[in-house]
């Protein structure tokens, strides 16, 4: 589909600099741009990319200005906020190309699911018994549903994902291709004898509303009650978050974060990639831990922490610098050791 500037400076509410008529129909990096192609420019690092374009328009922050040239095709549309802009625009994109209502052929409904209004079901889903859809959901083929698992409106659910019985799904929730939800906790008790039996896990995992969850993460249900992913949380991709686990508002992880069961993770935390968190524990809301860190002990106050176990992340800077000093330390002991044993041998 095609844009012009002066259609997409109304959406985005922006101050055209060039042809307002020029017109654009994809989208591409500022680096890749051509014509017809639309891009933005938010960090400075790429500033030396707007010079060289092949790209119609650019969208730009309101404070840009050109240092060089800029080239004739290029048309720009200043916002107050060029990346925030730009991913609106990706939403707009996005919504455009939406699955169009209707149920595929070959799939299962149970005759006690409930479906809403204006979706989409794939073909070769299947749907439980007392499932409930909310209106303008997208389910993508090849999704199972189990009994009693609830969608609530809005929600898109991609390829393979598996939402075992009593599932609960938010509103506006996006879940990627082989995600799995509410599979077993790892809970295993041994006997006297060291052989380990298993513990039923009977709870479910509740998502609220806003959550993103990355493809093949694993969510486990709880051993009771619930394990629960609140409102506007974005979890990477290749995610393991276990029984009981709580993580609150608009808390993000990026990829291979893993939590053992019954951790507390507060609102507004940011968890590096590789990042481990370890059981019955509690994390400060706004917490920051950096990526491959291993947490092995309640955080009570919001700060930014680093390394296995954590430590500060100010701690960390200043002790890596004596880690690397380490081999010349050594190095220096040994000679200092050496020279002393020589004169204690004169003696």
């Amino acid at each position: 589909m095609e844009f012009s500037a002066q259609q997409i400076a109304e959406i985005l509410k922006g101050e055209i600099i060039g042809d307002s008529n020029a017109k654009v129909n994809e989208l591409a990096k500022i680096e890749e741009g051509k014509q017809g192609a639309l891009s933005f420019l938010s960090n400075p690092k790429y500033e030396e990319f707007i010079y060289t374009t092949g790209s119609s328009i650019c969208i730009v922050n309101s404070s840009f200005e050109p240092s060089k040239n800029l080239p004739e095709t290029l048309t720009l549309i200043k916002v107050a906020d060029a990346y925030a802009c730009f991913a609106q625009l990706l939403e707009v994109y996005a919504n455009m190309n939406k699955k169009q209502a209707g149920i595929e052929a070959p799939n299962f409904i149970d005759p006690t699911a409930q479906l809403g209004d204006n979706i989409h079901l794939g073909a070769f889903a299947y749907v439980g018994k007392n499932v409930k859809i909310g209106k303008n959901c997208v389910i993508y083929p090849h999704v199972f549903i189990g009994d009693n698992a609830v969608i609530d409106e809005n929600t898109t659910i991609y390829p393979n994902v598996t939402l075992y019985d009593a599932s609960v799904i938010g509103k506006n929730c996006i879940i990627h291709a082989g995600v799995v939800i509410g599979s077993d906790g790892f809970g295993f008790a041994p006997d006297q004898q060291g052989v380990y039996k298993k513990v039923p896990q009977i709870g479910n995992v509740v998502i609220e509303d806003d959550v993103e969850i990355g493809a093949n993460t694993t969510i486990d249900r709880a051993t009771m009650g619930s394990t629960y992913i609140r409102k506007g949380v974005k979890i990477d991709n290749l995610c393991q978050i276990a029984h009981n686990v709580e993580v609150g508002e608009h808390t993000a992880m990026a990829s291979q974060v893993g939590i053992a069961g019954s951790a507390k993770i507060g609102k507004r935390v940011i968890i590096g990639g590789q990042a481990g968190i370890g059981g019955h524990l509690s994390i400060a809301d706004q917490t920051q831990i950096a990526g491959q860190s291993g947490v092995a002990s309640t955080i009570k106050t919001a700060q930014a922490m680093m390394g296995s176990p954590v430590i500060p992340l100010s701690d960390f800077k200043r002790s890596h610098i004596v880690f690397k000093q380490l081999p010349s330390m050594l190095k220096r002991v040994v000679e200092l050791e050496t020279k002393l044993a020589a004169l204690i041998s004169k003696k």
